[in-house]
């Protein structure tokens, strides 16, 4: 190697790192532009109806921001006032248990009865958790606060990029040699069609997962059942892990009533979640998205441990756009050409070698 592939490789290495050091605002800068690439989509389609540009966008944003505010106003009230209940019934519970054992040590055998729990020893080793988690309260209001601000990040990022796309999409596509330059934009066309899918088939799939959510929790008369519905349909945009998180605060909430109900819950959100994974998934998103189970979830598992929570909710565009980039440049453009450039030289080689035999062949002929 000399000098100059020297500095291009060393070149290459301190850019690679100084990537993985700012990865945290690489994400974010991603989720700003899968919320723009969305909104910009609706304001293409808003203009087409004949509104200008500037007014699709505001139409626009301000729908998103009407879905976000009306997601936590149905949120966050019914869940707070549900689990300052949960809270007061769950020492109850305790104490009801403890009581219920007192009763029942009186009718079995002496042999069996150092075999019974005591509930008040199992809450005094349970203490140091309890105050432990107390006391990491101002932990948990610091990184409430990351969260605000980084939802805040996105937000601003959003609507530069949706003020103006041509302009950052230029800047990104100058970034490669000039050669390349179209074949970028096309993948990236490319990439906005998939983003598109994966957005309309996740949200088919939300409305039909909170739609049942509701439906269920309804019938069996649990509290906040509109809540927990919009709750689940929002945590099924994160594929296998999602239903696992959305059933919790349900089952908790059911428990208030009776315990039959908290089981009846995890029945219901079982066969809804077998509804989405056997019915919707096949039918919507691998229509709109082609991939793999097992590469959502070997994807899922990588973003979630390099990048956190954040990496896991973005796990599957992420994949999308990483999919389109591996197919177009790895495959189609360095691996499917690789060693025919040698073989069309060789090729054109024996062609002059033949038209130049065939003239002299003429010549000795004359």
């Amino acid at each position: 190697m000399n000098l100059g592939q020297w500095i291009g490789l060393i070149a290459l290495v301190i850019s690679l790192y100084i990537l993985w050091q700012i990865k945290e605002v690489l994400l974010l800068m991603f989720a700003a532009i899968v919320l723009a690439t969305t909104l910009n989509r609706l304001a293409k389609r808003l203009q087409r109806m004949g509104m200008g540009r500037g007014l699709a966008v505001i139409v626009s944003v301000t729908i998103f921001l009407a879905v976000v505010v009306g997601f936590f106003w149905l949120i966050v009230p019914p869940f707070t006032q549900q689990f300052q209940e949960l809270t007061l019934r769950v020492p109850q519970g305790f104490q009801r248990f403890n009581t219920w054992l007192d009763q029942a040590e009186t009718r079995i055998p002496t042999q069996l009865t150092q075999y019974i729990p005591d509930v008040n020893s199992l809450i005094q080793q349970a203490q140091p958790l309890i105050n432990r988690a107390l006391g990491s309260s101002f932990t948990f209001v610091s990184g409430t606060l990351e969260v605000v601000l980084k939802i805040l990040l996105v937000l601003v990022l959003t609507g530069m990029f949706l003020a103006d796309p041509p302009a950052y999409r230029k800047v990104f596509i100058r970034l490669f040699p000039s050669f390349y330059r179209r074949r970028v934009d096309g993948i990236l066309d490319k990439c906005e069609v998939s983003l598109e899918g994966w957005v309309t088939g996740a949200f088919i799939a939300m409305s039909v997962v909170g739609l049942l959510s509701v439906t269920g929790l309804s019938v069996l008369g649990v509290k906040a059942a509109l809540a927990l519905g919009v709750l689940a349909g929002f945590l099924n945009l994160i594929p296998n892990l999602g239903p696992t998180m959305s059933v919790i605060p349900a089952m908790a909430i059911a428990l208030l009533d009776a315990p039959w109900k908290s089981l009846a819950v995890l029945v219901i959100y079982f066969f809804i979640q077998q509804i989405e994974s056997n019915f919707l998934t096949p039918i919507v998103m691998a229509r709109q998205v082609s991939l793999l189970p097992a590469v959502t979830l070997i994807s899922q598992l990588f973003f979630v441990t390099f990048f956190g929570f954040l990496g896991l909710f973005l796990a599957l565009p992420l994949t999308v756009v990483a999919k389109i980039w591996v197919q177009e440049v790895l495959i189609k453009d360095v691996l499917d050409q690789w060693g025919n450039k040698s073989h069309r030289e060789t090729e054109l080689v024996l062609v002059s070698d033949q038209a130049s035999l065939d003239a002299n062949q003429k010549n000795e002929d004359k």
